[in-house]
């Protein structure tokens, strides 16, 4: 892998920070307990990710203390994530997991910043933060707390039981700031849920932790996705799995087809041909090339069946699209001192500034543009993510240097 042949204290900028160096790397665990699975403890750096301006995602703020998950889901797209590490987007996702033991104290480290304006955090936004590793470590209560004492308001969207556990720290720290869970729950048939995400809790053992949110007083959204073609999108399907959810106290659906992003495409498809050979020519018709959504008029058609159900079932909500997304939003910007100088000579565009910095020579949106960097330098407009507009500037980070980098910091 690419960081276990490092020499100590020799450097790797493309590695997942808190595994540039050999230091980062604390120790690699196997356990009875965990058969088949490999945890890599590491000592992380930061705790806090910005999300660049230039993304849709409804937060602008993420903690991960797991890299890869146990729950095994076949179209899990933070899958291709795996393979900035050297390795692989299928059986070591979920068998190679990376846990950042020290998060909670770097965590309440950024939080203390003078500058951190306690905007909301989300956790679960990668890999799940209560995946079976968390019954080992013990990472969400710290973090938890830390959110809490800081006054910092934040979500959690998890298919992990364990949440079980945290309820009671969790209702306290709704007395001192906002907190939102969700639950995610798509697979009701139980031989489906078997193959397709194996070591995910069942539908039912799912729906019990909703309960238990709900009497805690949690208003709990349950997100009913992936609704995965031909095989959970039927009327008589989706009317069933919203009856249980909303009998099990759920106040909010958000529902979504299935996405198959690269590195979960590739491991869905090889599912699909072994599980389900019959409908692989329809998955080509609905998910041609390198496609990574379904057609706009499936997605449609689709929406015209859940949206009935919802209101017959009480539940407020909608499809991902309309309620989980946003506009993109300039990100934190500072340019260099040579960039200022240029803008200030042609008049403040830098190779084609647009919207307040953030295009400084080619780069958009806080240096990152949907998913990649553009255009370093340009003319002469190098933009820097401060990645802290709230936590002290990070000096030394320009602009998410790299694809794989961005997608690391990220998540």
């Amino acid at each position: 892998m690419r960081w276990s042949g490092q020499t100590i204290g020799e450097r790797d900028e493309s590695a997942l920070p808190g595994l540039e160096t050999l230091d980062g790397l604390v120790r690699s665990v196997t356990t009875p307990e965990f058969a088949g699975m490999t945890f890599h403890e590491v000592a992380a750096r930061s705790a806090l990710n910005h999300v660049p301006g230039a993304s849709a995602m409804p937060f602008d703020w993420t903690v991960n203390p797991y890299r890869g998950c146990s729950h095994a889901c076949s179209y899990c797209f933070a899958r291709n994530t795996h393979t900035y590490l050297d390795l692989d987007a299928g059986r070591d996702f979920d068998e190679q997991i990376v846990v950042k033991v020290n998060v909670a104290e770097v965590l309440r480290r950024e939080l203390a910043a003078p500058g951190w304006q306690r905007e909301s955090v989300a956790l679960g936004t990668n890999t799940d933060p209560y995946q079976r590793a968390e019954g080992r470590y013990r990472l969400m209560p710290e973090i938890i707390d830390a959110l809490a004492t800081s006054g910092t308001p934040f979500s959690i969207l998890t298919k992990g039981t364990l949440l079980r556990r945290d309820l009671p720290l969790l209702a306290d720290a709704s007395a001192s700031v906002p907190v939102s869970i969700a639950m995610s729950i798509a697979m009701p048939d139980e031989r489906l849920r078997q193959t397709l995400e194996s070591g995910a809790p069942t539908f039912q053992a799912r729906l019990d932790t909703v309960r238990a949110a709900a009497e805690a007083g949690f208003a709990v959204t349950v997100f009913l996705m992936p609704i995965v073609p031909h095989l959970t999108d039927s009327v008589p399907v989706l009317d069933d799995a919203l009856a249980r959810i909303a009998a099990a106290g759920a106040r909010r659906v958000v529902f979504g087809a299935l996405h198959l992003r690269p590195g979960a495409r590739e491991w869905f498809w090889e599912w699909l041909e072994r599980e389900h050979p019959e409908l692989v020519p329809a998955y080509r018709g609905l998910y041609p090339g390198a496609s990574a959504y379904a057609p706009a008029g499936y997605r449609a058609r689709l929406a015209a069946r859940v949206r009935p159900l919802l209101r017959r079932h009480r539940l407020t909500g909608g499809a991902e699209e309309e309620v989980e997304t946003r506009a993109s939003r300039p990100g934190p910007v500072r340019t260099t001192s040579r960039g200022a100088a240029s803008l200030a000579a042609d008049g403040g565009h830098a190779g084609g500034t647009h919207a307040g910095g953030a295009h400084a020579g080619g780069a958009h949106a806080g240096g990152a543009h949907a998913g990649g960097t553009r255009g370093f330098g340009g003319s002469g407009g190098t933009a820097w993510g401060t990645s802290a507009t709230a936590r002290g500037t990070r000096k030394g980070a320009v602009a998410f240097a790299s694809a794989p980098d961005q997608a690391a910091r990220l998540f």
